[in-house]
């Protein structure tokens, strides 16, 4: 395997042993990023002089010795949104701030750095992160690299395509609805949507935004290992979040040794809920038929939650506001007008997203709490009996850049919304850890993720059954490129 196609844990381990050069190892992604980032859009800034530096840094320090930190010398990309690095542009997928610099690094990318990363780019998102395709004004859209005519799904699809065409080792990525989950099953890599407070979120001007309703920041990479140890960089509190939290005392390194049959899973093909294409499903269940046959417990279950029309309404008037609050600052901070003067400088969905926000009141957006726990009870009703529930992450495998949302899925009657096509946002209402994972490619190659759900602070056990499910079920070796 090429080094652009190694474990991050691997190229850690090989900087640690005198094996491999920091400077070496950017070069190395430098130069593939500068040879396959045209087509693929990933990138919209690409840290090249900032991250030869560092990498000059990191090798005196190897020579010299000195102590070195569990990501030494690896380059990692930075999602353009909520996780600023100083001196560099910040622009949050928007057009109107293509020359917004940063004067400070948030604490995501300070974590990184302090163990020893290099971020070597910015990758594309749409608008704030609004939706679940990348594409927006500024850069264009982002595909998986399985396919260049269908898009890396989103909003952290930069990050997942980087990680999947070998331009990256490690990506951070963010989840309001999906974000961290949906382009991790466009491209076939690995993620996870921690516990609320579990990653801190430095977010300004409104630092308790992170409450309500939905969002998290968190880890993007090609193999669980990996996965877990970025994981183990990023968590515990941090002053600049009211509501970051101590870590468990769990190591998510060694958490992802342990054996399938350590572990009673349940599965649902729909959540009760969705429309579900035939070939995602059949992907899906090979995959826990994979654990099955390597030990797990493996059981249908049914989780009797609210149904489709009332969660999307809850939803929606719990996220809308998000975007369109996040308008109000970007015209407060930055004199961005997104449904005026700046509008056209815009995706018409961010533009529609903000306005459709703007139409809720307080007491409507308050009302949806009684929906989110009703559907926190029922997955904790599953959990009671199960360590993780099991379920695809997208209702059908990855869309064309210009294909609208799904709204007839195997002659079933969809919406047409962001909704109606992942199964994801669910969770963000209900705040339940997940770690996304390969589950297999359709008949045409597409890739096709599940998700896996646990308890609060369950992440080990989530990174351990996705551990298992990559022994049974390999996917790390087969890259477009690898």
């Amino acid at each position: 395997m090429s080094t652009a196609f190694r474990s991050a844990t691997d190229l850690a381990d090989a900087v640690r042993a005198g094996e491999m050069s920091p400077v070496e190892l950017v070069e190395t992604f430098l130069d593939r990023i500068d040879d396959n980032d045209d087509e693929l859009n990933a990138y919209v800034n690409v840290l090249e002089q900032r991250a030869r530096d560092q990498a000059r840094e990191a090798e005196r320090a190897v020579e010299n010795g000195e102590d070195l930190g569990p990501l030494h010398g690896v380059p990692v990309a930075i999602k353009d949104l909520h996780m600023e690095v100083e001196g560099v542009p910040h622009t949050m997928g928007l057009a109107p701030l293509a020359d917004n610099v940063s004067e400070e690094s948030g604490v995501v990318v300070e974590r990184l750095e302090e163990a020893g990363a290099i971020p070597i780019g910015t990758t594309n998102t749409p608008e704030l992160g609004h939706t679940m395709q990348t594409d927006n004004e500024l850069v264009g859209p982002t595909p998986t690299p399985f396919d260049l005519d269908y898009n890396a799904g989103g909003s952290s699809g930069g990050s997942a395509a980087a990680l999947a065409a070998g331009l990256a080792p490690l990506a951070t990525g963010s989840d309001v609805g999906g974000s961290l989950r949906n382009p991790a099953s466009c491209c076939q890599v690995v993620s996870v949507k921690p516990t609320f407070g579990l990653v801190p979120k430095d977010n300004r001007p409104d630092a308790f935004s992170s409450t309500t309703p939905v969002g998290v920041v968190g880890p993007m990479a090609r193999t669980v290992d990996d996965l877990a140890l970025m994981l183990s960089v990023l968590v515990g509190p941090d002053d600049s979040d009211p509501f970051s939290v101590v870590a468990p005392e769990t190591d998510y390194t060694d958490a992802t040794g342990r054996e399938a049959a350590e572990f009673d899973i349940a599965f649902t093909p729909d959540l009760d809920t969705f429309p579900v294409a035939s070939s995602v499903t059949s992907a899906c269940r090979g995959a826990v038929d994979a654990l099955a046959d390597a030990g797990a417990a493996v059981t249908d279950t049914d989780v009797d939650g609210p149904d489709k029309g009332t969660l999307n309404y809850a939803y929606g008037t719990e996220a809308t506001p998000l975007f369109a609050v996040m308008a109000h600052y970007l015209d407060e901070e930055y004199g961005v007008d997104v449904t005026g003067e700046d509008a056209d400088d815009l995706s018409d969905s961010f533009v529609q997203t903000v306005r459709m926000g703007e139409g809720y009141d307080a007491v409507d957006y308050l009302k949806t709490n009684a929906v989110r726990t009703d559907l926190y009870d029922a997955v904790e009703a599953v959990l009671d009996d199960h360590d993780a529930l099991v379920m695809p992450t997208l209702s059908t495998p990855p869309l064309t850049h210009d294909e609208p949302y799904p709204s007839e899925i195997d002659g079933e009657r969809a919406g047409g919304l962001p909704m109606d096509w992942g199964l994801t946002w669910p969770f963000n209402m209900t705040g339940h850890p997940v770690v996304a994972a390969p589950a297999g490619r359709t008949d045409d190659g597409l890739p096709v993720g599940l998700q896996i759900v646990g308890s609060r602070y369950a992440e080990a056990d989530l990174l351990g059954i996705a551990a298992a499910l990559e022994r049974a079920n390999p996917w790390a070796d087969d890259y477009p490129d690898a």
